[in-house]
């Protein structure tokens, strides 16, 4: 009997081989009980071209203070400013990972974000 994460980390495998096969930069998405971490991965796998989350001081500001991290609200902020950092490493093309998360909730207010402000997948 697998446990729940190792359900999500099967889930994530699958997709991720499927990514690999495509080639393009990866928009990876963690999230946690308390924060929400988003990173651009390049096409081979092996350089972080970008990065966002709620952990970063400056976003922990603008979100009013600790605890905020978890919710909607602030997986949109984060999706915005993915976008953001991504255009500006030249990357407008991206696959999404969702690691084996639901597609819902945090996760796709994130990604709806990030498509608003530019990016592409």
């Amino acid at each position: 009997m697998l446990t729940k994460k190792e359900q999500r980390l099967r889930r994530a495998r699958q997709t991720r081989i499927r990514i690999a096969q495509q080639g393009v930069a990866r928009l990876t998405v963690n999230r946690t009980n308390l924060h929400i971490y988003a990173t651009v991965i390049s096409g081979d796998g092996s350089k972080v071209l970008a990065s966002a989350s709620t952990a970063e001081a400056d976003v922990r500001a603008a979100l009013g203070g600790s605890g905020k991290g978890g919710n909607a609200a602030a997986a949109q902020a984060i999706g915005k400013r993915i976008a953001e950092k991504a255009l500006a490493a030249g990357v407008e093309k991206v696959a999404f990972d969702r690691a084996g998360f639901a597609y819902h909730g945090r996760v796709k207010a994130l990604a709806d974000a990030a498509r608003e402000a530019g990016l592409q997948f």
